[in-house]
């Protein structure tokens, strides 16, 4: 990475230790509710709601703090109660740049699945030769 990908890739990471993912938010809730049901914890820098393409909310947010202390009594808030909803707290992650590029589930043999006695030789492709499948790639679960 160039300098100033590295600067800004650790300024992520600085930003990102200050912050809390907060999960289960109800979809009617403000960024100000959430604002204010963290206040109690430290300096509320910034709170993010994230929403879908048409505007809706997911139902999660971010709430970035002034102060790295106060993530740990962010934490504390983990199961506490907003709009009748237990919300989820957790350390937010950083996104390390480039996760998403090697696909395990991926293999040149995609949707042929092996149920008989007698699997093909590797070289073989069920689709002939050249041809590829014209269907997306299996969903497979990444969990970071």
């Amino acid at each position: 990475p160039t300098a100033p990908a590295a600067e800004e890739q650790a300024n992520k990471e600085e930003i990102d230790a200050r912050s809390v993912f907060v999960g289960n938010v109800d979809y009617a809730c403000k960024p100000e509710e959430v604002h204010q049901h963290f206040q109690s914890c430290g300096t509320v820098n910034r709170v993010t709601i994230r929403t879908d393409k048409y505007g809706q909310p997911k139902g999660y947010a971010y709430v970035e703090f002034l102060e790295p202390d106060a993530i740990q009594e962010a934490l504390r808030l983990n199961d506490s109660e907003l709009h009748g909803r237990l919300l989820k707290v957790l350390g937010k992650r950083t996104n390390v740049p480039g996760m998403k590029q090697f696909h395990p589930c991926s293999t040149p043999y995609m949707g042929f699945h092996v149920t008989g006695a007698y699997p093909p030789p590797p070289f073989y492709s069920p689709y002939g030769y050249g041809a590829f499948p014209r269907f997306r790639m299996q969903a497979c679960y990444y969990p970071y």
